[in-house]
């Protein structure tokens, strides 16, 4: 179990801007940072980093918010614990956990003892002697792979009998952290050795530290796998790592593209002749994750070098289905003669291969080119099966923005209507697709969609009820729950621009908005909202929440800082980043603090005010006895509330008339 004091070091040790910054191209606007969501797909920047308070949040679709640990959580497809453990990893912070708690290996012992097996495999490769070892280097010497290259890329032998067991044994590894690692397997109540007669090639993170590795077998043997790679472990997922990444991805970020081949011996000889952006997935199909993972470096350009065989136009296929999820263009090469990069380099010079890079195309293009040259299209029932088949293949991207574009594409090749083409499409079922990372939290509501870019001024309209200041979108659904509130039908989005455009009639929902924005502005400027504590003591809150919230960060030290108050109100509650992170009026023009939190505490007291008058309506119409004192005593309560609300309603008016 991690300590709250080691998940706060964490936290004060992470820049969030730096962090967010590592996959989203964000600019400054006054004191906070604004970018593009990296959880779904915009052109128009939505997404908000305020690095006083360590928040960020989506204005766009998705509406989610939170703080560092929630972006990790949601980035890396990561448990909030986990999220904690990269962060440290990341800062350099060693956490000290309760190992009371039933938990596997500490990863740093994992990763030392991956390191001490990286170190052993190229030992063996470099000095051992006997067959094993020779074949190893006449393996990597046929492909090209002399000594340099093998010490460069660290490559390894790994020669089995459990002598890697013994070693490690002998360092004092336990057999539950060798298994853990995957370095070792219990056979037969024995503990031998993952890796046996086996070329071997480390995997990195993107740290450079070793965290796996995938071993490529020497001399054929019954059932055995020609590559056999590190099973997922602590430190380790095939689907969310890249082959060469921790080399890469200083080449990506400088020319924003990246080069995915399918092999690790690809990978090295294109590094080798200077094509420095190549990855390889790891034992499995190129994932979403991958692709997320390259986006971290700002690629523009993801150039696919699949092989020319059947293999990889089925993966030329499957990547489609990523298309519309990443603002990267995807491309596609094939070398000639169906080789492989290593095989067109050993032929060609980098030169050859660079003119191949640059006539790239587009991804999609050569899947058509390819699978409707298959086809004979000369009887109808023939374009019939093409047009089924080839729906399979963009059923993926039935929801995408780029349905109309492909789908025109694929009538006018089958001479088809693109209505009924369309259809075809959309009626398909998606089989095998790539599901995106978890986008909700657990148990959140989607909310609307909210414009990008604050709104100046205050405006105001008038109902039967006054002037009611409203921020033009709000309240997930989930706001309401346990606080005996109805939502609207049209309940606007968490923290929307602050136009307060609308004015709308005093009912809860409303008061829940407007008790989040003053939320957020207390948490950014704690000691710009301590002077009205009195007058919130009186507030009648909508949500029970946010009364908690509010007093937890009332209470910080006077010249606490922004941070330090939302630890304070996530003491309280759960959910108290993605709350304080929608607020936009703290940031809005028009207004000077001061003004913007006057205006917030006069908003959340007008709420106040006109629901507890509707509460003591609903209490005289039960009383029925005019003449009953209690009644006689809510009246009186109901006159002095009434004319607070008109003094509340005439202040708020006249800002707009400023």
């Amino acid at each position: 179990m991690i300590s709250d004091e080691d998940k706060e070091r964490v936290r004060q040790a992470t820049d969030i801007v730096q962090l967010v910054g590592e996959t989203v191209e964000l600019r400054q606007r006054g004191r906070e940072f604004w970018g593009c969501c990296p959880f779904h797909h915009e052109k128009t920047p939505s997404f908000k980093v305020d690095p006083a308070t360590g928040l960020w949040h989506c204005f766009g679709a998705c509406s989610e918010g939170g703080d560092v640990f929630k972006y990790v959580m949601k980035r890396e497809s990561l448990s909030f614990p986990d999220s904690i453990r990269y962060l440290a990893d990341r800062a350099g912070i060693e956490l000290i956990e309760d190992r009371s708690a039933a938990r596997g290996p500490r990863k740093n012992r994992l990763i030392e003892a991956l390191t001490l097996a990286d170190d052993y495999y190229h030992t063996m490769l470099m000095r051992g002697r006997g067959e094993g070892p020779e074949a190893a280097r006449a393996y990597l010497a046929g492909r090209g792979f002399g000594s340099d290259v093998c010490r460069r890329w660290h490559l390894g032998y790994a020669p089995g009998r459990g002598v890697l067991v013994s070693y490690l044994r002998g360092k004092g590894y336990s057999p539950k952290e060798l298994v853990a690692a995957n370095l070792a397997v219990e056979r037969s109540g024995r503990l031998a050795d993952w890796f046996y007669d086996r070329a071997m090639f480390p995997i990195h993170d993107e740290r450079g530290r070793t965290i796996a590795f995938g071993g490529r077998i020497l001399r054929p043997a019954n059932n055995a796998p020609k590559y056999l790679n590190t099973r997922d472990t602590t430190v380790f997922n095939k689907g969310k790592h890249l082959f060469a990444y921790d080399r890469a991805k200083e080449t990506m970020a400088a020319t924003g593209t990246a080069v995915v081949c399918e092999g690790y011996t690809d990978v090295i000889a294109m590094h080798e002749a200077g094509f420095t952006s190549a990855v390889a997935a790891l034992g499995t199909a190129f994932r979403l994750d991958h692709i997320r993972l390259m986006e971290r470096q700002r690629v523009s350009r993801i150039i696919c070098m699949f092989d020319g065989d059947e293999a990889g136009q089925r993966a030329a296929e499957r990547a489609v289905q990523f298309i519309d999820k990443t603002s990267a263009s995807m491309l596609c090469v094939v070398l000639p003669d169906g080789q492989d990069p290593m095989e067109f380099l050993s032929s060609h010079d980098a030169a050859a291969m660079q003119a191949q890079l640059d006539a790239a195309v587009p991804l999609m293009d050569f899947v058509f080119s390819k699978r409707l040259a298959g086809y004979d299209l000369s009887a109808p029932g023939r374009r019939v099966k093409a047009l089924d088949e080839m729906a399979q293949l963009l059923a993926p991207l039935k929801h995408s923005v780029l349905l109309d574009e492909y789908a025109t594409h694929l009538a006018d090749a089958l001479g088809m209507d693109v209505a009924e083409t369309k259809r075809v499409i959309r009626e398909k079922p998606v089989k095998a697709a790539e599901p995106e990372p978890q986008r909700r939290r657990e148990g959140a509501t989607a909310a609307a969609v909210a414009p990008a870019a604050p709104a100046a001024g205050v405006p105001f309209a008038s109902d039967e009820d006054g002037y009611v200041p409203v921020p033009d979108d709000y309240v997930p659904a989930d706001a309401y729950e346990g606080a005996g509130v109805t939502p609207a039908a049209a309940a606007p989005a968490p923290g929307a621009p602050p136009s307060f455009s609308r004015m709308l009639s005093g009912d809860e929902r409303m008061q829940v908005a407007v008790e989040r924005e003053l939320l957020s502005m207390l948490a950014a400027m704690p000691d710009e909202v301590r002077p009205y504590a009195d007058r919130l003591a009186d507030v009648m809150w909508a949500d029970g929440r946010h009364e908690g919230m509010a007093w937890a960060m009332l209470a910080t030290p006077e010249g606490s800082a922004p941070a330090d108050a939302v630890v304070a109100a996530a003491l309280v509650e759960p959910d108290a980043t993605q709350i304080l992170s929608s607020g936009r009026v703290v940031s809005s023009p028009g207004m000077d603090v001061r003004e913007k939190v006057e205006f917030l505490v006069d908003s959340v007291e007008l709420y106040s005010c006109k629901r507890r008058v509707r509460e003591i309506k609903a209490r005289l119409r039960q009383a029925g006895d005019a003449g009953d004192r209690d009644a006689e005593a809510l009246f009186e309560r109901a006159t002095s509330l009434q004319k607070r609300i008109n003094v509340l309603t005439k202040k708020l008016s006249a800002v707009v008339e400023q």
